[in-house]
């Protein structure tokens, strides 16, 4: 579905510290995605997860190597309030979410009912957007991305996001999805989430993917890692 090869980017700065004033955000990372499988990407704050799922979703362009995603398909990345129109109503924000992701109007229509009910946002989905908190953007975010059926969904911890009953009813949701025919990139701090969901995972660190396989053993070397 998408691979990347030698994919770094970097950025100059004015700090000694780094290599001659260039900061490696990505360091030359290669790996595969395959089609329905669900990928787990593991590691550190600050260590470039997140700019990994951007690069995967076409928002930030690598300072070296190619992304190669299969003709016409679709990623979405799914983190807490990207893209949204925070003056528009959630509705609004929801149709144009839909829309984007390759629903017609008609289509996007047909959603917000259901995008509306498993939010659970009731009144304030006629609300604008700036007037939510991280989690109401979160549940908005995750049940438009859920319900529009895009090819690749890149998920950066937004099942860790709102109250237990809905972290529940996300996590549920999702490992539903995954079972049919949905491809996935999961970014979590939740071994258990990553167990949970995951068919193979990336430990990224400083850049650089440090392992790859197998969940419970990859996430094993990644916390004894922590302990040194």
């Amino acid at each position: 579905m998408l691979e990347l090869k030698d994919v770094s980017l970097n950025f100059r700065t004015s700090r000694g510290t780094f290599d001659h004033g260039v900061h490696h955000v990505l360091d030359q990372v290669s790996f595969k995605l395959y089609e329905n499988e669900t990928l787990g990407i593991i590691g550190r704050n600050g260590v470039g997860k997140t700019t990994m799922l951007r690069i995967m979703a076409g928002i930030l362009a690598p300072t070296a190597g190619e992304v190669d995603t299969r003709p016409g398909k679709t990623a979405s990345l799914l983190t807490i309030g990207l893209g949204h129109k925070v003056d528009l109503s959630g509705r609004d924000n929801a149709m144009l979410s839909a829309m984007l992701q390759g629903a017609t109007r008609d289509e996007a229509l047909g959603f917000l009912e259901q995008i509306k009910e498993f939010s659970e946002l009731g009144d304030s989905f006629e609300e604008p957007v700036k007037t939510y908190s991280a989690g109401m953007k979160s549940r908005l975010g995750f049940t438009t991305a859920l319900l529009t059926r895009v090819d690749i969904l890149l998920v950066d911890e937004v099942l860790s996001v709102g109250d237990a009953a809905f972290r529940q009813k996300a996590e549920q949701a999702m490992k539903e999805r995954i079972s049919g025919e949905q491809t996935v990139v999961f970014v979590s701090h939740s071994d258990a989430q990553v167990k949970a969901l995951c068919d193979r995972v990336i430990w990224i660190d400083e850049g650089k993917i440090c392992g790859e396989g197998e969940p419970k053993v990859v996430i094993a070397k990644y916390r004894a890692s922590l302990k040194k």
